[in-house]
């Protein structure tokens, strides 16, 4: 009795040992290609990078063509899952998709808590301003943003929110939960600033001319994107990564940052 009960502690703790490692259960990479769909997390509401045309109901973007091609890479069809900014952690910590693309800052906290791909759109992204043409000349600084009659729109739950806590401390601070209504509601008149990201505001200015980014040329942070996952599936991460690395090699990542952030 004592080499059977030796035999089999030793089996429960080499199983318990591999666990971690994805050898004695299927992960991301095989539940995708059985099932023949991947699910993609998306919030829907940022331009150019992922964003869900009302016309036509398909999602459009640099972020939506990645997925895209990923997708091809694997044989499968694309599960588009919808996410906000306040539930993206927690969605995707609870595996409600598979990855996440929507404009995804890379930074420290994301990171702690949940994987992130290799970076694109190095040097491309930063924190800036979005307001009424006829205020561009008003706000130069910070410290010109940050007063008390200064009314800041923000979305909920993402980077541009925690920016505006931590930058902003004495200006009106409105909540507007849909991201992509902003900028009409600065347009408008509703508000005075939308903090956003370079690409965002660029895309902005070119389709409305009662809109201006003055400081975009001069970020108040740099960053760039990545993909999001839960941890803790190394062989998943990997696949995604190899895929960013052909695309970077082939030329086509570059193709696309040329269209969309450019």
């Amino acid at each position: 009795m004592r080499i059977i009960e030796r035999v089999l502690l030793t089996l429960c703790f080499t199983v318990v040992m591999l666990l971690p490692l994805g050898i004695a259960s299927a992960g991301h990479l095989e539940d995708i290609l059985a099932r023949g769909t991947i699910r993609i997390g998306t919030t829907g509401d940022y331009i150019p990078m992922s964003y869900r045309n009302l016309e036509t109901g398909k999602y459009e973007g640099i972020d939506a063509e990645i997925s895209k091609l990923i997708a091809e890479s694997l044989g499968v069809k694309i599960e588009y899952v919808p996410t906000t900014w306040p539930t993206l952690a927690a969605d995707t910590q609870a595996d409600k998709f598979d990855i996440a693309l929507c404009g995804i800052s890379r930074n420290f906290n994301r990171e702690k808590i949940m994987a992130m791909s290799d970076a694109y759109g190095e040097g491309m992204f930063g924190k800036t301003i979005l307001c009424r043409q006829k205020d561009a000349k008003r706000f130069k600084s910070l410290s010109d943003i940050d007063k008390p009659d200064v009314r800041v729109m923000i979305n909920p739950g993402g980077t541009n929110e925690k920016f505006a806590h931590a930058n902003l401390k004495h200006v009106q601070l409105i909540v507007h939960n849909e991201n992509a209504d902003i900028p009409r509601q600065i347009a408008e008149g509703k508000a005075d600033i939308m903090i956003t990201e370079t690409v965002e505001a660029a895309h902005y200015v070119r389709s409305d001319k009662r809109l201006a980014a003055p400081l975009i040329n001069e970020p108040f942070t740099r960053h760039s994107c990545g993909i999001l996952m839960a941890k803790g599936d190394q062989e998943w991460l990997n696949y995604i990564n190899f895929v960013l690395a052909e695309l970077r090699m082939d030329g086509t990542m570059k193709t696309l940052e040329n269209k969309y952030l450019k």
